[in-house]
């Protein structure tokens, strides 16, 4: 079967770039991108050539250094110099698909003709892409300004032969890999460390990763608040349009109508209630669902721009001979959003943990621990144990990295955005907040078969149907963890739609 093959030529969407990246997909650059390259490229060669003008970078050393001038004849090692020293990231490995992702974006950062790359490295990029060639990163390093110095010198390793990268989940030597696959190492030219090491590349692709992932938790959470609020025989009245319209946010009067869409011909919900009211963790789903997903949507607006930018420096505009060293690496507009996203994704998970509680209560006409003979049984309790455990993680992960700065390289770079931790908290906190929906759904999906012979709606029942393939009814006390990740699996596989 041909592989599919996209051609970058502009910007990319949040929903090309999961496209690209969930499939066996190929790129290459369009005709258009690759003569902006080399016109970049032919404009910083022939500038170099008439000026002995120290440019930061490009004839300079870098940081603190940017006022040593280098010789021409030393250009291309100080860019190999570059990309060696700079490689001194610790702790895990990154996962490969947010490496994937990194390439991804690197590439279409340098697509615009800004960077004063050439087209025989970005092409070796696209190699690499194309042929998942994906180099060993690691996690900690970046300050999250002048760009992610550490683990994109990781990446960039690769280019030149050198580092580690993986294949049939093992690491082995570059070198091998790239003999295996008949291509060569390339050797940088001047600039081109520079532009491959400054850029938020890290930051983007864990932030545009955990948008992806967020923006589908956020329907489940709606899915499967629906699903509990029947199961706890709760009440439709606080998901009424006039409620919504009277406090008019985008994400409370969305989430409104899909509870209301979800719930439409359910038979528990129009059932006569004897309660006047709910407790928040359901009467407030519209306000608390609603703040998060015009956080999830702010956050994808901010990196949808951010994916698309130059974000090495200097930047170089041949059309009108200048070249300007400035800060477009610094990554505070990621670090803020990523704090926020954090937050947010934490919310939906706490919410989501007073549901469980709730259910497992004894209230509502539900056996003690949602098990018919409890004592002799635990039942679910403690998979809410761990549900909490997992929440009041998640709030420690969710104080802000964006507040914090250290100075380095003695002082030239005195304000740094701390948004590379921001972005690994991040996808810490959509993990757990996927586990949390899953212990969630393992027990709404246990209560509501105490509602039998009565039915929830259509749409849940046909999800409740499939869910059951995997996840059985609890009669007696069993192995549960092994159907909590069940559940986390069926999280992933099904595909709801609202």
């Amino acid at each position: 079967m041909k592989k599919q093959n996209f051609i970058i030529d502009g910007e990319l969407t949040l929903q090309e770039v999961h496209d690209i990246i969930s499939t066996d997909c190929t790129i290459e650059l369009s005709n258009e991108i690759l003569t902006e390259v080399k016109e970049c490229r032919a404009y910083l060669d022939k500038k170099l050539e008439e000026t002995d003008t120290a440019v930061y970078g490009i004839n300079t050393g870098f940081g603190s250094l940017c006022d040593t001038l280098i010789p021409d004849k030393d250009l291309a090692k100080l860019q190999e110099n570059l990309v060696m020293s700079h490689a001194c990231g610790m702790g895990d490995l990154l996962p490969p698909e947010i490496v994937r992702l990194m390439l991804l974006l690197k590439i279409q950062s340098l697509s615009y003709g800004r960077s004063g790359i050439r087209e025989e490295t970005i092409q070796t990029l696209v190699n690499l892409f194309n042929n998942n060639i994906l180099p060993a990163v690691y996690e900690l390093g970046s300050l999250g300004a002048s760009g992610d110095l550490a683990p994109l010198a990781h990446l960039s390793l690769a280019l030149l032969g050198k580092g580690q990268v993986w294949e049939n989940g093992k690491l082995i030597d570059t070198a091998e890999v790239l003999k295996k696959k008949r291509l060569k190492p390339i050797t940088l030219a001047s600039k081109e460390g520079l532009a491959l090491l400054n850029g938020t590349q890290f930051m983007s692709a864990y932030g545009t990763y955990c948008i992806l992932k967020a923006k589908k938790l956020a329907k489940w959470a709606d899915v499967i608040g629906a699903l509990s609020l029947d199961a706890y025989d709760g009440r439709i009245e606080p998901f009424h349009q006039l409620i919504q319209e009277v406090r008019p946010h985008g994400g409370q009067i969305h989430t409104a109508r899909l509870f209301r869409e979800l719930l439409g011909d359910s038979e528990i919900i129009s059932q006569e209630k004897e309660h006047v009211q709910d407790p928040y963790s359901f009467r407030c789903i519209p306000q608390v669902h609603g703040a998060s997903r015009d956080a999830i949507n702010y956050a994808a607006d901010v990196f949808s721009r951010e994916i698309n930018a130059v974000t090495d420096n200097p930047t170089i505009f041949h059309d009108d001979d200048l070249i300007i060293s400035a800060g477009n690496f610094h990554g505070q507009p990621l670090a803020i959003t990523l704090d926020f996203l954090g937050i947010a994704l934490s919310e939906l998970g706490n919410i989501s943990e007073r549901r469980t509680y709730q259910l497992i209560s004894g209230k509502r006409d539900l056996p003690h621990y949602l098990v018919a003979n409890s004592g002799l049984n635990s039942g679910f309790m403690i998979p809410q144990y761990t549900a909490a455990s997992i929440v009041s993680q998640n709030k420690q992960l969710a104080t802000p990295s964006s507040v914090d700065s250290i100075e380095s390289s003695q002082g030239q770079e005195d304000h740094v955005s701390m948004g590379a931790n921001a972005a690994t908290k991040a996808l810490k906190i959509v993990n757990n907040l996927e586990r949390i929906l899953a212990i969630e759904l393992f027990t709404a999906a246990q209560a509501l078969d105490f509602r039998r012979p009565s039915k929830t709606s259509s749409k849940l029942e046909q999800m409740l149907t499939e869910y059951r393939k995997r996840v059985p009814f609890v009669d007696n006390d069993v192995f549960m963890s092994k159907y909590m990740h069940e559940s986390v699996e069926f999280l992933r596989e099904y595909e709801v739609e609202i």
